[in-house]
């Protein structure tokens, strides 16, 4: 939590100044007439923040933080927030939204009072911290500001002790700042400003709703500016809904990623994953990387897999001690550590200037993911390298990236064992070449002489001894590749199809049915893609109004059912349980379709054993 101690002092209410008044006229006349995005560069460059209004105190500490020229949002937006105006602000992520809002809403408030004047919603955790802790570097010469960080998982003691005290600015997650809310322990009376950041992220978290609920209990007379990379339409209602007349702001960008970021991508045939990633590991140089993955359970199992594979490296996820999430952070920069496994949601607002490569172990659902994804490198200028990891049945995904960034991502062969070994080697020498350059062997040139004579063997054989001690038990080469799998590997001898699954199949109950508008090929892809279970092994699936069943291999390992317990699928929660055949609606089941050719059945894959009735050992933890 931050800190909230201060000396409270005399501090003008500033809305717009007289003494700028014309400045700030000056300004919102020149982006009315002429903000456009072909001209958002130039805008950017002949205005400073002294031209836009800002007060004396919130100046001194932007100068003191070292930004020079306003980024094209934020030269577009702070005037407009300084004159009171509603606004929308349509940006890609990584261009200064924060401070495009931030400064100006200092600029206006009182700080005399410790009513709360400004509400800032964000999506997660992690960017509420990230927004408060900017707004307290840009107060640093505003005595008496205080702003509280409030989100779910924080004990509620601090909080309320916090509102108690009284702040200025409460940032928050939705769900936190709407119980706080309910509780009647955050009171909104005298509440001037609301800035939802983000929006379309809430919206893909489900927390619009909440938004909503938020935006209805706000005082008549309030200041909106409601700012997100993207517009679907339910961003465009709530802005129509709440937003009084706003101003519209879009900065658009050539691309919808840096230049400065090299973007591959590996198909993934054959080759374990992991095996693939160490790999890349070994043979790229690299400074900072983040891993993205899917689930937090893969972020915990991946990190202690490169931890034993002797990688300085850690999990980042929703589920971890905000206190351990910041110290991982902190040693990220340090470079006490060089690799982060990452969620989307964990990574969101992560900006850490030795980050040189990204790398998509799991691809995201969604383009602006992506983006959001590799934004973390190549920031400022800065060169950067992104890897995604593809499937061959992600191939429309990649498509549809390529299409959405305008960027051919182009493919990337993966380091044979022979360029392995051929870099351990080059590795190997440069530390004998070192050691010959910084380090005095004169002793040891003496004592080598000596058993050089006493025992009558060629230098260069003591120089190899000497050299396997030094490696020790870990071999210094690699063996060669692993063949890849080929499609034999999965047909069958007899007739070229796949082999049926092997296995017997247990019943499981998914907690999402007909009215949450699910289908058949939802429910596959999900469990395909989250658990990493192979759809042949998928049996029979029924989609009844409130619930779904699904046939899964009967040995279900325990990781794969607990991540199948929180993936969602049409916005709900799977909570997989074994079925015990109960609460069955009376209607015919809607089997799985199975996918046909001229030839018959595509993978001429036979059918699939009938599910058991039995329970299993999880049932006791899943039964309904």
């Amino acid at each position: 939590m931050l800190s909230h101690a201060g000396i409270m002092r005399p501090q003008r209410h500033i809305c717009v100044r007289p003494s700028v008044r014309s400045n700030v006229a000056a300004t919102l006349a020149f982006f009315t007439v002429a903000i456009m995005p072909s001209d958002t560069s130039a805008a950017a460059e002949t205005i400073t923040f002294d031209d836009l209004g800002l007060s004396p105190m919130v100046l001194a500490a932007v100068k003191a933080v070292g930004y020079e020229t306003p980024s094209p949002i934020q030269a577009a937006t702070i005037p407009f927030i300084l004159a009171g105006r509603d606004l929308v602000g349509q940006a890609q992520t990584g261009t200064g939204k924060t401070a495009a809002f931030a400064l100006p809403l200092l600029s206006r408030l009182d700080v005399n009072s410790r009513r709360t004047q400004a509400l800032i919603l964000a999506p997660t955790r992690e960017l509420a911290i990230q927004v408060a802790e900017a707004l307290q570097s840009y107060a640093a010469q505003m005595p008496g500001f205080h702003v509280l960080p409030i989100y779910g998982g924080q004990d509620y003691r601090g909080q309320l002790a916090a509102l108690k005290r009284g702040v200025q600015v409460v940032v928050g997650t939705p769900g936190r700042v709407m119980d706080h809310m309910r509780r009647g322990t955050l009171k909104l009376d005298d509440l001037s400003h609301l800035v939802l950041d983000e929006a379309d992220e809430m919206l893909r978290m489900g927390f619009i709703d909440d938004v909503e609920w938020v935006m209805g209990q706000m005082p008549e007379k309030r200041q909106i500016a409601l700012f997100s990379a993207t517009m679907p339409s339910a961003i465009r209602r709530i802005a129509t809904t709440y937003l009084n007349n706003p101003e519209q702001i879009t900065i658009k960008t050539k691309t919808s990623t840096a230049v400065t970021i090299r973007q591959r991508y590996w198909m993934a045939r054959g080759l374990n994953k992991l095996d693939a990633l160490t790999r890349i590991l070994e043979a790229e140089p690299f400074d900072g990387m983040i891993i993205f993955v899917r689930t937090k359970l893969v972020t915990t199992e991946l990190a202690e897999k490169l931890q034993a594979r002797g990688y300085a490296a850690a999990a980042l996820n929703g589920d971890i001690a905000q206190a351990q999430r910041e110290r991982t952070v902190e040693n990220l920069k340090k470079g006490r550590l060089d690799i982060i496994i990452a969620t989307d949601v964990a990574a969101r607002g992560l900006d850490v200037e030795r980050i040189s490569h990204v790398i998509n172990y799991d691809i995201p659902h969604d383009t602006e993911a992506y983006v959001h994804r590799i934004g973390r490198t190549g920031r400022a200028g800065r060169s950067g390298e992104a890897i995604l990891f593809v499937a061959p049945r992600e191939r429309r995904m990649l498509q549809s990236i390529e299409r959405a960034t305008r960027q051919s991502i182009e493919e990337m062969g993966l380091p044979t064992a022979e360029n392995i070994n051929a870099l351990r080697v080059d590795r190997f020498m440069q530390k004998i070449t070192d050691t010959l350059a910084g380090t005095d062997l004169s002793f040891f040139r003496k004592m080598l002489q000596e058993y050089v004579s006493k025992h009558d063997v060629a230098e260069i054989d003591v120089a190899a001894a000497l050299a396997s001690q030094l490696q020790g038990d870990k071999p210094l080469l690699v063996k060669d590749a692993p063949k890849l799998m080929t499609e034999s590997r999965n047909r069958d001898k007899a007739g070229g199809g796949k082999r049926a699954p092997d296995t017997s199949l247990q019943r499981y109950r998914l907690e999402v049915g007909r009215q949450h508008g699910v289908s058949a090929g939802n429910i596959v892809g999900a469990i395909a893609n989250e658990a990493n279970i192979n759809s042949a092994n998928i049996g029979r699936i029924s989609i009844y109004p409130e619930f779904s069943t699904v046939d899964l291999p009967a040995d279900l390992s325990s990781g794969a059912y607990e991540c199948l317990k929180s993936t969602r699928v049409a916005g709900q929660a799977l909570n997989i349980s074994v079925h015990d055949g109960g609460d069955m609606p009376i209607e015919r089941e809607r089997p799985r379709k199975p996918r046909t050719s001229k030839a018959g059945d595509k993978g001429g894959r036979k059918p699939v054993t009938k599910a058991r009735s039995k329970s299993s050992p999880r049932e006791k933890r899943g039964k309904l």
